[in-house]
């Protein structure tokens, strides 16, 4: 972004107790929206979607008669007719919304779909103010295309998943390619797709269609992990990567991630290509009716492709010094295939596995949300782990791009304790640091998102890295120059850039076995490792409060609020800056995020959530003094405190 819209010089704003960062004299105000990608909660259905001001499109435009005094026909202005339109009853809305529905329902090829939009309609018709309500929401607003794709409820209508919107968005998405492509080159799509329901059969209409354009399409030889379709858009040098799947959402979501290749590396897509893909699938869906669009064959990828992957992700770890006992969970998704041949090929004994966990299955039915941070999905793995004694748990997402990792922990009524990802995030740094080449004129980059642990700072620092913090997402700790890891704190992490340009849980779970291995030849275990990361760069504490509102607007006045009166102190310490992001801050883009600095090193960072009604608050701190016992007290007194003072000061 250039011009006024990126401003680096800021004028500060004095404060008592703090200097906040207020915006450019010539600034106006410019608020990237978060990203529902980059969140572990459920996207909340039918919510207003405000866009950026520089991508947003523009409004249609009204034509209203205008009256002269040069009219010939009016004599007089004072008797001229004055131009108005018709109030709208809920007769003719209710009439309109079911015409809508109608339409969408003659272009619906699911009978599942079709059969439950024929119920609602004929429901609707005889006046039923249930059916008309869930109607409304359907088709009062779009599942809107951005920087996350797509992601919502399996359902019909346009403010959800099905086969008619993802119909949609693959011709829309082809239009794209083929604008974008160079003189005389047919563009190309990678397709890959989950265990979740309806993951097939998104991928198959997704590949036909783009094939019907005139996208060379490839769809993957089965349902696979996230990072094998992030690895193959590199790998086959595509133009563009699809993955179908909503990661660790509830069972009846899926979603629609878009990654591009070229310039972007095998990233998710960011700003401005979203807008522009999204404009496309507008386009169709005003203009295209989705039976006649046009089909073709496609082709469908070698096994050759998944054995690269195994073998690339394998390769990051050296051989075992020191087997380890370990526990694995798939959570009911797809990664337990490709990991074990990961760890066959790397020379790791197989863990023990969570049987009740290990096969895909769309139902997810040991869990109430497939989200290894939800309190309960990590009880059958503890259970097992209990039942060998395990030294290590590690357990993918369902797509298995996250990883999160448990230990022993006697003090635990499980006996076990899951790390957070900022406790993993930094351990994996460290490693990455040391394991990364000095190179004097460019010496390679650690990243994180601006709410993860500001650990990964001191470990660049201390060995010479570059540390650089983007906004949240994958899509931009991806795209980071130089990088040699990066991660975020919901159970994010890039251990191989070089192979995959988005967050991977099984080369993570690699890089962690690997460690583990050699931590135990060497006689100690992850515990001690952690534990010496405090002494050598400080302990760090790490929370988060979440506070879920019944209006959406209660977000905005909170974050005004907090920016109109910004607080002198959180609890008893005191606010030494805070900065606002709306204008962007240094090289990051504008978004609605406040950076509360303490005196004490602490920080806090507050945003909404890109998902649910939800304000969201990280707190990180700090303590590089005394002992480790002592800095470990230090820390969480200080994480305490500042939890107090921020549930007083937004609740």
């Amino acid at each position: 972004m250039s011009g006024p819209d990126r401003v680096n010089a800021r004028q500060p704003v004095e404060r008592s107790g703090g200097r906040h960062s207020g915006p450019p004299a010539d600034a106006t105000a410019h608020v990237t929206a978060a990203d529902p990608a980059d969140e572990t909660e459920t996207p909340t259905r039918a919510l207003p979607i405000v866009q950026d001001s520089d991508y947003a499109g523009s409004e249609p435009t009204v034509a209203i008669p205008t009256i002269t005094s040069d009219d010939a026909d009016i004599d007089d202005l004072a008797t001229a007719p004055v131009a108005h339109e018709t109030p709208e009853t809920p007769t003719d809305r209710t009439a309109a919304l079911l015409q809508a529905a109608r339409a969408w329902l003659n272009q619906d090829p699911d009978p599942e779909t079709q059969a439950q939009l024929r119920a609602l309609i004929n429901a609707g018709g005889d006046g039923d103010t249930a059916a008309l309500s869930d109607l409304h929401s359907r088709f009062d607003t779009r599942l809107a295309f951005g920087t996350a794709g797509l992601r919502g409820e399996i359902s019909a209508g346009p403010n959800r998943m099905n086969r008619v919107l993802v119909s949609q968005a693959a011709a829309g998405l082809a239009t794209y390619l083929l604008r974008h492509a160079a003189p005389g080159v047919t563009p190309s799509v990678v397709i890959g797709y989950d265990g979740r329901k309806n993951s097939h059969v998104f991928a198959t209409d997704t590949a036909a269609l783009m094939a019907g354009a005139g996208v060379r399409a490839i769809l993957l030889p089965r349902l696979l992990p996230t990072p094998v379709l992030a690895f193959a858009v590199r790998h086959l040098d595509a133009s563009c990567g699809v993955m179908v799947t909503a990661s660790h959402n509830p069972p009846n979501d899926n979603g629609y991630k878009v990654y591009l290749g070229g310039v972007n590396n095998g990233a998710q897509i960011v700003s401005p290509d979203d807008k522009a893909i999204s404009d496309e699938i507008l386009r169709v869906a005003a203009d295209e009716h989705v039976p006649h669009l046009p089909r073709a064959s496609y082709e469908t990828a070698e096994e050759t492709v998944v054995q690269a992957y195994i073998a690339e992700t394998a390769s990051i770890a050296h051989t075992p010094r020191a087997q380890v006992n370990s526990v694995y969970t798939a959570m009911h998704g797809v990664g337990w295939d490709t990991t074990r041949r990961v760890l066959e090929k790397s020379g790791f004994d197989l863990p023990t596995l969570v049987d009740a966990q290990i096969a895909p299955d769309a139902a997810f039915p040991t869990v109430a949300f497939p989200n290894p941070e939800e309190p309960g999905a990590m009880d059958l793995a503890y259970e097992t782990a209990r039942e060998v004694n395990a030294e290590l748990i590690i357990a993918n997402d369902p797509d298995a791009d996250r990883l999160a990792v448990a230990i022993p922990d006697i003090s635990s009524a499980s006996g076990y304790r899951r790390l957070s990802g900022n406790e993993v995030g930094a351990i994996l740094g460290w490693r990455a640091a040391a394991l990364a080449t000095s190179d004097v004129s460019d010496p390679g980059a650690l990243a994180c998102s601006i709410v993860s642990s500001p650990a990964l700072h001191a470990v660049a620092d201390a060995y010479g890295l570059r540390f650089v913090e983007t906004l949240t997402g994958f899509k931009w700790v991806s795209r980071v120059p130089g990088l040699v890891y990066g991660f975020e704190e919901a159970l994010g992490y890039l251990v191989n850039p070089d192979s995959v340009r988005d967050k991977d849980g099984i080369s993570a779970a690699v890089a962690l076995l690997s460690l583990v291995s050699d931590l135990k030849s060497e006689g100690t275990t992850l515990a001690g490792y952690l534990d010496r990361f405090s002494e050598k760069f400080g302990h760090y504490a790490s929370g988060q409060i979440s506070v879920r509102v019944s209006e959406v607007s209660t977000i905005a006045l909170v974050m005004t609020r907090l920016r109109e009166s910004p607080p002198t102190h959180v609890g008893r310490i005191r606010v030494d800056e805070i900065d606002d992001f709306r204008w962007g801050l240094g090289d990051l883009p504008p978004s609605d995020v406040l950076r509360i600095r303490l005196t004490d090193g602490s920080r806090v960072m507050v945003r909404p959530s890109g998902t649910e009604p939800k304000l969201k608050v990280y707190i990180d701190t700090r303590s590089t003094v005394g002992t480790l016992v002592e800095r470990r007290a230090a820390a969480q007194a200080a994480l305490d405190e500042l939890d107090r003072g921020m549930r007083a000061l937004i609740e």
